[in-house]
């Protein structure tokens, strides 16, 4: 495994993190096909083994329980000091007023419920999930600073959001001498690419680290276009990403079948190191729900594309619509 610099930070992570929203208790959340501690725990397990120290999970994902899993399972597999739990906040937890959101008040609960799950005194990257168009960024900022002075958080992060809120949470932070975001958690791969345009340009400058996530079109870019999974009928906010260039995306699922053919490996090598290979990406988010979906994110890490392969399989892409935020 290699292990790189977390954007401007010290901090070492692998080349791979590890998304946990693939972990939690089938009955609660959203998520219907979600594994079960059971089932997870040989994953996690499987992870570690090959050299992944990033966790990445939210208070969200199953109702709270993909943090209680991975927490128990950390804690059981792994040293403390070694690895590396990301979580975010700000989707809605518990119905009525201030359940969801970057409020100070929200916040301040949240990362306390999240460390209780996950059996930890602090988490290493705090991020928020979404932008709050309902709070003042200075609001949110300086709770977040305050919960890294307190030793809860060693780092902030932010999600999915337009390159101007990003930008503008971070001279707010400079103004006020608050911590400032080191990480973008972002939405990329063949078939989304807008982050291009302007949010990947801005990391690069800013150095600020990129962990994407969906690197594999919540698998689209695996399989044959027309074939589904019992994820892909039920992942209602799934079925909102891929819809709008259905031809030029199916151009490119089969792009990729092909090179993955000529080269003899699976179609999510072929995906993932794209990704693993876009400047300036730190560690793509993996979902995980088979031992051969690891397997085959390792094996991505050593495949590097040439640049007219590179070029083969963006050439049919055409611009989307902004989508996942």
């Amino acid at each position: 495994m290699d292990y790189v610099k977390l954007g401007n930070t010290g901090l070492d992570v692998s080349r791979l993190c590890l998304g946990c929203m693939s972990f939690g208790v089938p009955e609660r959340g959203t998520h219907q096909w979600v594994l079960n501690e059971e089932l997870s725990r040989p994953i996690i397990k499987k992870a570690l083994d090959d050299g992944i120290n990033f966790f990445d999970t939210a208070n969200a994902y199953s109702d709270g329980t993909s943090e209680e899993i991975i927490g128990r399972a950390l804690k059981e597999f792994a040293n403390r000091d070694e690895i590396v739990i990301a979580t975010k906040v700000y989707m809605r937890t518990h119905k009525g007023p201030n359940g969801a959101g970057l409020s100070r008040k929200s916040i301040m609960a949240e990362i306390d419920n999240s460390l209780k799950r996950l059996g930890s005194d602090y988490v290493d990257l705090y991020q928020i999930h979404r932008w709050d168009y309902h709070t003042p960024i200075e609001e949110t900022m300086e709770a977040l600073h305050d919960v890294v002075k307190a030793g809860k958080a060693r780092y902030i992060g932010a999600s999915s959001m337009y390159a101007w809120q990003f930008m503008k949470a971070q001279n707010v932070a400079e103004r006020n001498g608050w911590t400032r975001f080191v990480s973008m958690q972002n939405h990329l791969n063949l078939l989304y690419r807008e982050e291009e345009r302007e949010m990947l340009p801005l990391c690069r400058e800013e150095k600020i680290g990129v962990i994407p996530w969906s690197p594999l079109a919540r698998g689209k870019l695996t399989r044959d276009w027309v074939e589904t999974t019992s994820r892909s009928q039920t992942d209602e906010f799934g079925k909102t990403l891929y819809t709008s260039a259905i031809e030029a995306d199916r151009k490119i699922v089969e792009r990729v079948a092909e090179l993955a053919a000529k080269r003899e490996v699976t179609r999510a090598q072929i995906a993932l190191a794209w990704v693993l290979q876009k400047a300036p990406v730190t560690a793509p988010i993996i979902g995980v729900t088979k031992m051969p979906h690891l397997e085959d994110a390792v094996a991505a890490i050593s495949i590097k594309l040439t640049p007219e392969e590179v070029a083969y399989l963006e050439e049919p892409y055409v611009p989307h619509p902004v989508r996942g935020f």
